[in-house]
């Protein structure tokens, strides 16, 4: 039995970051929920989470606004995200995408499901695909109606150079079912299938791998949503036992805890369990994405990592309507010296000079 409920966050690397707040909330009609910063290395760098009106796992997708390296697209990496849409919205995607001037591939066909891939101004690719089944509750703009909103992932497309060994880490490691073939693309569901507990390989053999760093324009990881840190654990000891040796600890990412483990055909995989209180636990639910917020270990160096942050503006209607000014508050008992899963400091240097 599969330890992974689904999928929980999928995290790209996009260019500017006003760039990519406009296009997802104001074209692609995603909730921004999270500012905060990228948690590794030694640039300031925002991290910013997007998701569904709930703000479930299986909506959850970040972005690394990463304009100082450009990535190398190919294989390797998620070829594109997969976003389920009701029944008959391709139609109304197509039209939407026509008047903002996104480029898109039009309505297309995989495993009897009308889809239509598009392009995010970094170059990332997104993808809306009919699914009946999905009832979540998607996000809605002045644009966007709740008949043809996105509901959450449907699932990541990932660009392989074979397919057996991945196939095998899927099955073996992860639990999944492979479930169809079309063409090139073989799809693997896990639990109940379907949208959110769905990833599909595409077999591309002659494609030249792709960069595995951070860059501007590639995406980074795919994360499985996992119950609690005791199933991480449980996780790692399943990489163990089959030779996936290469298996992080336990990391703190403050809204949830992860590992991560990169699979044969080279994409990097996590698994995540939520913590308490979830994207809430430092924001009032109505004022989700309107305030930058750090741990508690980083706080400290809140006016240095500002001055490095591009300025960016949240649209208006990116709050719940008839929110309140909230002022966030940090989580109590969330000190450096607790116990719980690995904890990072950071000596950050300004970017002026740098090489790209």
């Amino acid at each position: 039995m599969s330890l992974v409920q689904g999928l929980h966050h999928i995290t790209v690397c996009a260019s500017g970051a006003q760039e990519d707040v406009d296009f997802l909330t104001q074209v692609f009609g995603q909730r921004l929920i999270k500012q905060t910063i990228l948690f590794d290395g030694r640039y300031a760098h925002y991290h910013l989470y997007y998701a569904n009106a709930d703000c479930q796992p299986g909506s959850v997708y970040t972005t690394f606004p990463y304009k100082r390296v450009p990535g190398r697209v190919g294989s390797g990496q998620i070829s594109s995200t997969a976003y389920s849409v009701p029944k008959g919205s391709v139609k109304f995607w197509k039209e939407h995408l026509d008047r903002h001037k996104v480029p898109h591939s039009g309505a297309q066909e995989r495993f009897g499901q009308s889809f239509l891939r598009l392009s995010h101004p970094s170059g990332l690719q997104l993808e809306v695909i009919e699914d009946s089944d999905d009832q979540r509750n998607g996000w809605t703009t002045d644009q966007i109606s709740k008949d043809v909103t996105t509901r959450g992932f449907h699932g990541p497309v990932l660009s392989v150079r074979e397919v057996a060994e991945t196939e095998r880490f899927f099955v073996d490691a992860l639990g999944f079912k492979k479930t169809g073939t079309d063409g090139a693309y073989h799809r693997f569901e896990v639990g109940s299938g379907g949208a959110a507990k769905t990833v599909t390989l595409v077999h591309e053999p002659d494609r030249a791998a792709g960069s595995w760093t951070f860059g501007a324009g590639t995406a980074h990881h795919v994360a499985m949503d996992l119950e609690s840190d005791e199933k991480l654990a449980e996780q790692k000891g399943i990489y163990d036992e089959l030779g996936y040796t290469a298996c992080s600890e336990i990391k703190d990412r403050n809204y949830f805890h992860s590992i991560y483990c990169r699979c044969p055909g080279g994409i990097l995989v996590e698994c995540a369990a939520t913590a308490p209180g979830a994207f809430a636990r430092d924001e009032a639910p109505s004022e989700l994405g309107t305030h930058l917020l750090l741990p508690p270990w980083f706080e400290e160096k809140r006016a240095e990592i500002i001055a490095m942050l591009e300025p960016i503006q949240v649209p208006e209607n990116n709050r719940l309507a008839g929110s309140p000014e909230v002022i966030a508050a940090p989580v109590p008992g969330m000190t450096e010296s607790s116990d719980g899963p690995s904890r990072r400091k950071a000596l950050f240097v300004s970017g002026e000079g740098s090489k790209n």
